[in-house]
C-alpha cells in the first residue's frame, strides 16, 4: 500500500500500487476536504520520505553530520532525516511551521517545534551531539529519561530520544564512529 497526501489540508489517502503500471494517473478527491487532485505512478512521484532517504544513504563528503531515523510506528513510516551543524530543530511536520527536521506523523504528543539537537566538532575534531528540549508539552526522553527543562545531554551512536509517541535514532557519521 502506498500513500499520498492532499495538497490542500495533508490528508492522506493509501491506494494499492500494484494495480497500477509505471506511467498511469490516478485522480482521488479527499475524503476530508473534497479536493480532487492526481497524480502519475512513477518512482518519483510516490513518497517524498523515500526520495529524502535515498539522498541521505548516497551523499558521501565532508558536510556528513549524522543522520536521525524516525522509527515506524502507528502514526507514521520510517524516515531519515540528515543533520547538519549547528541547531537542528525537530518537529512535527506542519504547514507554515519552520523546523529543520520536519517529521511526517500524524503523532498527536509530538510539538511541531520539539526539541534541538546541537552538532558540532571538538578540538579533535570529533563530532559532538548535543540533545536538549523546546519547551515542548510531552517533554522530550532520552534512553527513557525525561530531559529536564535546562538538561543539555550529550548523545552518541545508537541512543534512543522519545518525543511524544514517536522514537528516533542517531546515526552518527561513519568516519566520526569508526575512530573510536
Amino acid at each position: 500500500m502506498k500513500r499520498v497526501r492532499c495538497p490542500k489540508c495533508d490528508n492522506y489517502i493509501q491506494f494499492d500500487e500494484t494495480k497500477y503500471e509505471s506511467g498511469q494517473s490516478l485522480v482521488f478527491i479527499c475524503d476530508n476536504c473534497k479536493k480532487q487532485f492526481s497524480i502519475r505512478i512513477g518512482k518519483t512521484k510516490l513518497n517524498a520520505a523515500n526520495q529524502r532517504t535515498e539522498k541521505v544513504d548516497e551523499t558521501e563528503g565532508t558536510q556528513d553530520y549524522g543522520n536521525i531515523i524516525v522509527i515506524e510506528n502507528a502514526f507514521a513510516y520510517k524516515q531519515v532525516f540528515p543533520l547538519h551543524e549547528g541547531d537542528n530543530l525537530i518537529g512535527r511536520r506542519c504547514k507554515g511551521t519552520e523546523v529543520d527536521i520536519p517529521v511526517e506523523t500524524n503523532d498527536p504528543s509530538m510539538d511541531r517545534r520539539h526539541c534541538i539537537i546541537n552538532v558540532k566538532r571538538n578540538k579533535e575534531g570529533k563530532i559532538i551531539y548535543t540533545l536538549r528540549d523546546n519547551d515542548s508539552l510531552t517533554g522530550t526522553f532520552f534512553m527513557n529519561d525525561l530531559l529536564g527543562r535546562k538538561d543539555r545531554i550529550r548523545i552518541e551512536e545508537g541512543a534512543i530520544i522519545t518525543l511524544g509517541a514517536t522514537t528516533i535514532l542517531l546515526r552518527e557519521r561513519a568516519e566520526n564512529h569508526a575512530k573510536e
